[in-house]
């Protein structure tokens, strides 16, 4: 993967606070793979989409995900450390379609991508959702030979899909097992590396800006000079500053 410069996390942080979670995901891919082109990256599946981003932010962050939530039973905050490597899968190989065969039913369907989010992600009845999300995905029904509606399909044909889908893209979908160690409570949550990593450059690039302001100020450098240095030599300049 190429080199990422300051300059260029800035700009995909500026362009990502008017933009949806879903586009930001989207932004950072092409981030990470600027000779595909956006419809491409909106069409990859999502796990595949989270693992080249998990690899994105160890280049530029480093491999350790330092993770803070709250107990839903007593608010207690937690802190937890994970590594890339102990929630990246093997990237998934279903680019194309999958098939199951149920009975007289076959079912061919692909995995989820952006466009799908994308398509659902300003409804909030959940089971009008997964009813979308299924009928895009599905390619073709057949039953004993002759073509089916898709809302025609059996519960547990759509249930078949969605273990398949999760089988075929673990990536999509990293649960977290947590333990508050305040009240005992134990619950399951998703990891989402890309709200995740909005919230590091987030909070990278408030820090990096005032860093701008204050070595703009005290030297009269414009900030393309400030961050074309390394982040070591701008620590020296602001030590310099603050002495």
């Amino acid at each position: 993967m190429r080199s990422i410069s300051s300059s260029e996390i800035l700009g995909i942080w500026e362009r990502g606070l008017a933009q949806s979670q879903i586009n930001r995901g989207l932004a950072l891919l092409a981030l990470a793979c600027p000779e595909a082109s956006s419809e491409e990256l909106a069409k990859l599946p999502i796990g595949k989409r989270d693992g080249i981003i998990l690899t994105l932010h160890e280049q530029i962050f480093g491999p350790k995900l330092v993770c803070l939530t709250a107990c839903p039973s007593c608010s207690e905050r937690l802190e937890m450390t994970l590594n890339v490597e102990d929630i990246q899968t093997k990237p998934s190989d279903h680019d194309a379609e999958l098939k199951i065969g149920i009975d007289d039913i076959e079912v061919k369907f692909r995995l989820p991508n952006s466009l799908d989010l994308i398509a659902i992600e300003d409804n909030q009845d959940m089971s009008r959702v997964r009813q979308i999300l299924i009928e895009r995905c599905i390619i073709e029904v057949c039953q004993n030979g002759g073509k089916m509606p898709v809302d025609q399909l059996p519960v547990k044909i759509i249930e078949a899909i969605e273990e398949k889908m999760a089988e075929a893209d673990p990536q999509a979908n990293v649960p977290l097992d947590l333990t508050c160690p305040a009240c005992g409570n134990k619950w399951r949550t998703a990891f989402d590396i890309v709200s995740f990593f909005w919230n590091e450059i987030n909070a990278w690039a408030q820090r990096v800006l005032q860093e701008v302001h204050v070595l703009a100020s005290a030297y009269g450098w414009s900030e393309e000079e400030i961050l074309g240095m390394s982040s070591w030599r701008r620590q020296v300049y602001l030590d310099l500053v603050s002495q």
